[in-house]
């Protein structure tokens, strides 16, 4: 379905602050739920204990749960009470690797794993609006899937989950938390709102020898520098201005002491893209002029490409649609309308090309805070004043789109 049809049958709806209201009178159990998924983070596709809290928090609510084996995934279906379309909203469960900073009396207890991303909170606001969709069951046409999705953070949880079964769906939506946007605002925009993401490492293969003696040897530094300085006027000359890539070498070693031409070098890096055809380009671009100028100086070079996660890809009519709903719960005004993507990247892309949707982000810096650490900071934080207002967009998005999609 790639339209939203308009008709009489959302008139008996919840009004978003009707959901609202009910959001704001779970937050404490919101809340709890959030904290204690964050003080025992857990990395990668197995998240035992994550989806141990998300299944007793869910428990009380007569959902048809789906354990995948896989991986750590939950889907939990809400049928309504007549016959209608499938939509899907999205959470994802899973940490990152890294040490928490934050001083939070709920930190962290690992040393190295932390909710720097928001996972936590989206989990926690995603089973919050299963249980304020579960108490008006009768007013639903059609049925909610609830995506409690492990691996977000590079391990690929969508296409596992996907790959492993999921339901047909009409549509899917998700938030990602923003500590750069307000409290109470949301940001959109359709098209490319995130980029894809594909990683590299080249090994330069030389011959090391004196430093006083570069003649008898092939030096693999100045090959892996002129490596460097050609992938920036690549980037620069073979992509265009308008459809925007991005080539960042993040690491070059060689050598161990200052009078030794080492034997090798290598580097590694990310490639950034928001089309599919920009995102080609730099992966047949990169290959050609690695090994070109690795020959041209006696040298070989070893690449090793790793394929990163699509372009998020809000459709049109969708994100036109979430868009009007967010005004109607939040106000006109508390809708940011993104000029540009955010070139970080997400596997809700996958579920983005199972059917149209949309990905938004909800506002979660504090008022009075004007340097928020960002996400994937050791001192990300959230205003947990935002996690009612992310419940019940996610309620309106269902209910609303299930009521004008059945005729």
């Amino acid at each position: 379905m790639s339209t939203v049809m308009s008709n009489d049958s959302s008139a008996n709806l919840p009004t978003p602050a009707e959901f609202l209201d009910s959001a704001k009178s779970i937050q404490p159990r919101l809340i709890d739920l959030r904290r204690r998924i964050h003080q025992e983070p857990e990395l990668g596709l197995d998240l035992p204990e994550t989806r141990s809290k998300v299944l007793a928090d869910l428990d009380d609510l007569d959902l048809e749960i789906q354990l995948h084996k896989k991986s750590s995934g939950i889907v939990a279906v809400l049928r309504g009470a007549r016959p209608g379309g499938r939509v899907l909203l999205r959470g994802d469960m899973d940490a990152l690797p890294m040490p928490e900073d934050t001083g939070l009396p709920f930190r962290s207890k690992f040393p190295d794993r932390m909710h720097a991303c928001g996972h936590d909170a989206h989990t926690s606001m995603l089973a919050g609006a299963a249980r304020i969709l579960a108490e008006r069951r009768d007013a639903i046409a059609g049925e909610v899937v609830f995506m409690f999705q492990p691996g977000e953070e590079g391990y690929g949880g969508a296409p596992v989950m996907l790959a492993e079964g999921m339901p047909e769906i009409d549509a899917a939506f998700a938030m990602h938390i923003s500590p750069l946007i307000p409290l109470g605002m949301v940001g959109t925009k359709p098209g490319a709102i995130m980029a894809s993401n594909d990683d590299f490492e080249i090994d330069i293969q030389g011959r090391g020898g004196h430093a006083s003696m570069p003649h008898d040897c092939i030096d693999p530094v100045p090959v892996a520098c002129e490596i460097v300085q050609a992938l920036q006027t690549f980037v620069t000359r073979e992509i265009p201005a308008t459809d925007p890539g991005v080539l960042t070498v993040t690491q070059l070693q060689a050598g161990t002491t200052n009078n030794v031409i080492a034997d090798s070098a290598s580097i590694g890096g990310t490639m950034r893209a928001l089309s599919e055809r920009t995102r080609s380009i730099m992966l047949e671009g990169l290959p050609r002029i690695v090994e070109n100028i690795a020959r041209a100086h006696r040298s070989t070079a070893d690449i090793r490409l790793a394929p990163g996660y699509p372009v998020v890809v809000n459709d049109a009519n969708f994100e036109a649609f979430a868009r009007g709903v967010a005004a109607d719960l939040l106000g006109p005004r508390a809708v940011l309308a993104l000029d540009v993507p955010v070139m970080g990247a997400e596997d809700f892309s996958y579920v983005l090309q199972k059917a149209p949707g949309a990905m938004v982000f909800l506002g979660v810096r504090s008022p009075g805070s004007k340097r928020p650490a960002p996400c994937h900071s050791s001192q990300m934080m959230l205003d947990e004043d935002a996690m009612p207002l992310g419940v019940a967009l996610h309620a309106s998005i269902a209910t609303r789109f299930l009521a004008e999609s059945t005729g």
